[in-house]
């Protein structure tokens, strides 16, 4: 199927999003496909989701009084925002590549394997799983005893993130891959009664929106990014005892405050459920059920603070078999087919995939779940009651299959070069120092998006809310 207009992509999500139409009028896009090298429409999916998650503050600004006004996105600005992580530079400070022992690997049955090892309790885990030592040469061994699919069985009832690479044709017939099939790309639901909260102005179309963010890796931490830019005040919770990836906190963290809570202590937890009780918007994106235990599901939250919004994050979707299971963007390209159809235009015959030209997933994702924030707000204002906005990887990546593919000039296009990205990227002070980073793809006529807050170590400060 060949690529969908850009167009057509943003109407679709504004449509989801339950925007006015007439609001669509109000947008200029510039660029065309292909933005970067590839079959898929990641440029499509990255200027039509940053324009909708722009359109929709720009719709929360005018709600609380303020002028209607345009914005506009460039295709190759976007499609570079979504590799933020790879652009993002601090003097001294060295990327952290993939961990050593992650990637592709071939099992008994002639199947390709993929491993994400990048935090240690999940390396040391497969490590034990599969009775390795930490080299690829033992791990490649050691699978070389196992069934495919049996592997990526075992490794998710250890808890453990990996997946076999799949076909769409399998994907579309596995059980999960239904269920997804069946699902929208994101829903915003109202999930109890309250009263409408106060419409109050502000200097940007979020300021005094008080936002925690419980979220890790990229796709959550760039939907509390996006509100950030917006005006909001978010402030990123993080456990002192989780691992992070330098890079992706201080290129998701700008905007943002951050503070340290353990929810395995008591009184830690009752520190978020005050913060939740004064909050407006809490995001959160562990596995569905892991954050329920410590008394913070969506039906919970509501209780605890009526008129709330609720953002859940999951890899799999909240339904079907693996609704449970840990993912990442790379686990999820490889098992949904996408890997594999990438190969296969880019001429590779010996069954081996080939990833995506970004996480397109994780960032596409985080616009959604951006855009599901500030539509629900508007909602909540407007109609009162307490509501949730549910995104996953899994039902983007059906969603981005859905875009279509690009022809040969998908293949045959070059990688931005070094004096192309540079155009998009700003120096700003941080907490690590000095940081170049990606500037912010949507334009608004009235409204600048801005990071006001540099991003700064995990735990930097306290579990409060701006004076």
């Amino acid at each position: 199927m060949p690529a969908v207009p850009v167009r057509e992509a943003l109407n679709e999500v504004w449509s989801i999003g339950g925007g006015e139409p007439a609001a669509l009028d109000r947008v200029a896009l510039t660029g065309a496909e292909p933005a970067l090298p590839g079959a898929f429409a990641v440029g499509t999916m990255a200027q039509a989701t940053i324009a909708a998650s722009a359109l929709a503050a720009a719709e929360v600004w005018r709600a609380r009084g303020g002028a209607p006004q345009t914005v506009s996105v460039d295709m190759q600005h976007a499609a570079v925002e979504f590799r933020s992580e790879r652009y993002m530079r601090v003097p001294d400070v060295e990327h952290r590549g993939w961990d050593t022992v992650a990637g592709l690997y071939k099992t008994a049955d002639g199947r390709h394997v993929r491993l994400h090892t990048n935090f240690p309790h999940h390396r040391a885990g497969m490590l034990k799983l599969l009775g390795a030592e930490y080299t690829r040469e033992s791990v490649a061994a050691k699978l070389q005893g196992w069934q495919g699919e049996v592997f990526e069985t075992a490794a998710a009832q250890a808890g453990l993130v990996a997946t076999m690479t799949r076909t769409s044709a399998e994907w579309g017939s596995h059980g999960q891959g239904m269920t997804v099939a069946g699902l929208p790309l994101f829903e915003v639901i109202k999930i109890g009664e309250a009263r409408a909260r106060p419409v109050t102005r502000g200097a940007r179309p979020l300021s005094g929106i008080r936002v925690l963010d419980l979220t890790r890796v990229i796709a959550g931490p760039v939907c509390g990014r996006t509100l950030a830019a917006h005006g909001a005040d978010v402030l990123q919770i993080s456990s002192p005892h989780l691992p992070s990836m330098a890079q992706l906190v201080m290129d998701t963290g700008r905007g943002k405050r951050a503070a340290f809570l353990d929810l395995e202590n008591e009184g830690d937890r009752e520190t978020l459920r005050a913060l939740a009780r004064t909050g407006d918007v809490f995001v959160q994106g562990y596995r569905p059920g892991a954050i329920a235990r410590h008394g913070f599901a969506p039906e919970q939250l509501a209780e605890v603070s009526p008129g709330i919004v609720c953002v859940s994050l999951s890899a799999w979707g909240h339904e079907g078999p693996w609704s449970g299971r840990r993912g990442f963007d790379s686990l999820v390209q490889n098992a949904n087919g996408l890997n594999i159809a990438e190969a296969e235009a880019a001429g590779i015959t010996d069954g081996r995939p080939k990833e995506l030209a970004a996480q397109a997933l994780d960032h596409g994702s985080g616009y959604l779940m951006a855009i599901g924030a500030m539509m629900a707000l508007k909602r909540q204002r407007e109609e009162g009651g307490s509501w949730l906005v549910r995104v996953s990887l899994a039902q983007t990546g059906h969603w981005f299959w859905r875009l279509g593919r690009l022809g040969v000039e998908g293949q045959v296009v070059p990688d931005l070069t070094t004096d192309v990205v540079e155009r998009f990227l700003e120096t700003t002070p941080s907490g690590f120092g000095p940081m170049t980073a990606v500037m912010h793809a949507a334009k608004m006529s009235t409204t600048k998006p801005a990071w006001l807050l540099p991003s700064v170590p995990l735990g930097t400060h306290s579990a409060g809310w701006a004076a």
